[in-house]
């Protein structure tokens, strides 16, 4: 069995179509999704899908590219919204700088809110790094001297450096499609060198459809070609990394209660 561990089920080409998507997740030997926040303020959208539909789990969270509208959302508020019993992590927050860097300060604001969030309630912290390896790296070291949290980098695109960084402060890394893009050789090395029982699997669906669906709409039941292309990295077998990355879910994400 595999985990989806981090797909956006409320985005439109998803969410058309949600039972269809979920079938077929399940047909493809998933067995677990959590569907990520983008937006405290849509909350709501993801309790709606989660609640009533075994397996299914949400976040809570700001994405960094909303960092700027949503500035009230309080390390308060995101403790109060995380107690809702299908919420089983902080975030997707972090740092992008892709675009530019007009909203760096709202971004690293609103990362040191989820990261405070992910502490007070030992939840793992979803963490969206892009083109900001030093300054992600930066504040997990502060952050982390002020008191653990668990956290994930998540769909890892960054270099080997920020990856050692986080493994060193006890994170995990969850590879998505890109595992499966001919470019990415800097991420297979990462993959390669990785704990076995620091590794996660993940779709970021509807985007990053990997090969042989790359360049269209991705969804959860994909991620079993991600985790063939890991297993072939680290040369084991399919069922061994299902098994691995299924089980280090459970150990980060321990409110889903599969670990027990």
């Amino acid at each position: 069995m595999l985990i989806d561990s981090h797909c956006h089920l409320d985005f439109e080409a998803l969410s058309a179509d949600l039972d269809g998507v979920l079938a077929r997740a399940r047909a493809n030997d998933v067995g677990g999704v959590v569907t990520i926040s983008t937006r405290v303020r849509e909350f709501a959208r993801l309790t709606a899908i989660v609640d009533g539909r075994d397996n299914v789990w949400c976040s809570v969270g700001t994405h960094p590219e909303h960092a700027h509208e949503e500035p009230g959302a309080t390390v308060e508020e995101l403790v109060r919204l995380a107690q809702h019993p299908k919420c089983v992590a902080i975030g997707e927050a972090g740092l992008d700088y892709h675009f530019g860097m007009e909203h760096v300060a709202a971004q690293a604001e609103g990362f040191r809110r989820h990261i405070a969030a992910s502490r007070e309630t030992q939840l793992p912290l979803v963490i969206h790094a892009r083109d900001a390896d030093k300054d992600i790296g930066d504040i997990l070291e502060e952050e982390t001297a002020r008191g653990a949290f668990p956290f994930v980098l998540h769909c890892f695109s960054s270099g080997a450096e920020l990856a050692r960084r986080g493994l060193a402060l006890g994170g995990y890394l969850s590879f998505s499609g890109i595992l499966t893009f001919k470019n990415a050789e800097e991420i297979r090395e990462v993959a390669g060198f990785a704990p076995a029982d620091r590794i996660l699997v993940e779709t970021d669906a509807p985007y990053l459809a990997p090969v042989p669906y790359r360049g269209k709409s991705n969804e959860p039941g994909f991620v079993r070609f991600t985790a063939e292309r890991l297993a072939e990295i680290r040369g084991v077998s399919y069922e061994e990394i299902a098994a691995q990355t299924t089980s280090n879910f459970a150990e980060l994400f321990d409110k889903t209660g599969l670990a027990g």
